[in-house]
């Protein structure tokens, strides 16, 4: 072999090796659709931009803020972004009625839906409520969630007055007395009243009243599942590293949220949503496992609530039909 065409296959196999590299190198490209407005809930995802927890798996990862669970759910089954984060009763409802759509890993595992007022309304217990009005949205989670609550609790429903409005509206209308407290998830909207009024806000529970739903899932289309199983196993292992090291230190979390999108929003009100979100991450049944993964029976329960209140036409023991385990590391 010559010396000109030793060389001309040296170059040619230095290039091979070279384009090969780079395609090795190259991040996948991942679009996560959260399931609302920016809010302290999120900031693990930031948080994992801001480490590179997502880099070290080779992701690229682009968050959009969302508008509401069910334009999320959509979404994602419609392809438009890679991975969603949704209310998970949300997600089983439109897989029930055809939406090619699956979870993955959950974060919150003790749902964030509560009764919220001003402390001073005295609501502590379902049967505070009696008497009082209530305002929320028809037709969302929470209200369909709500005859829940009072049927668990032996309260009828004509012992509460109802009144209705989006989510601005509720809050005014808490914040103004029209109404003594409204439904919504802990870590939203209580900082938000408290960051407005300086007033404090109590909370109540759903789930610590008899009304527990998993909520906060990582979603995906069964297609990506099966055809880049990789790309969800790497996307989860980042989430979870994220999730732990915002349970670790939650001011670092907000800090780093507010580093990548400096508009999230108030850097106190963000601390306060994380706060309160840390009790949410695990139920008694996975209170000894890592970050996401589920504990079946935590499934099944959220299942036959669903089925029971919600009208969701689901068989309770079928919920590997919702969700999995399989693409988190043990």
């Amino acid at each position: 072999m010559t010396l000109k065409s030793t060389l001309g296959a040296w170059l040619c196999a230095a290039a091979t090796l070279m384009a090969s590299t780079m395609v090795a190198s190259a991040a996948d490209k991942v679009v996560l659709l959260l399931n609302w407005y920016n809010y302290g809930e999120h900031a693990p995802f930031y948080l994992g931009i801001d480490k590179g927890l997502f880099a070290k798996e080779g992701i690229e990862l682009e968050i959009q803020e969302g508008r509401g669970s069910g334009v999320t759910v959509q979404a994602t089954a419609a392809g438009s972004a890679t991975f969603g984060y949704a209310d998970f009763g949300t997600m089983v409802k439109a897989a029930v009625k055809g939406a090619p759509i699956k979870a993955v890993g959950i974060m919150l595992q003790k749902s964030p839906m509560a009764v919220q007022g001003f402390a001073d309304k005295n609501v502590r217990t379902p049967k505070d409520m009696i008497g009082k009005t209530v305002i929320f949205t028809p037709g969302d989670s929470f209200s369909q969630l709500w005859p829940a609550l009072l049927k668990v609790n032996g309260i009828e429903e004509k012992q509460v007055k109802v009144i209705s409005g989006d989510a601005a509206t509720k809050r005014n209308a808490v914040i103004s007395g029209q109404a003594d407290f409204l439904l919504g998830n802990v870590n939203d909207q209580k900082p938000l009243i408290e960051e407005a009024t300086g007033k404090p806000v109590y909370a109540m529970l759903f789930a610590d009243w008899g009304v527990n739903t998993v909520n906060g899932a990582l979603i995906a289309k069964p297609d990506l599942l099966a055809s880049n199983p990789d790309l969800v196993k790497r996307f989860l292992r980042a989430v979870r590293a994220a999730v732990e090291d915002a349970k670790a230190n939650p001011a670092g979390a907000v800090d780093a949220m507010l580093k990548v999108n400096p508009k999230a929003g108030k850097r106190e009100t963000l601390l306060a949503s994380w706060t309160v979100t840390l009790p949410l991450l695990h139920t008694a049944r996975t209170a000894d496992k890592p970050a996401l993964w589920t504990d079946p029976q935590d499934i099944t329960s959220t299942l036959d609530i669903l089925a029971k209140y919600s009208g969701v036409e689901v068989n309770p023991e079928q919920g590997d039909k919702f969700y999995t385990n399989d693409f988190q590391s043990k």
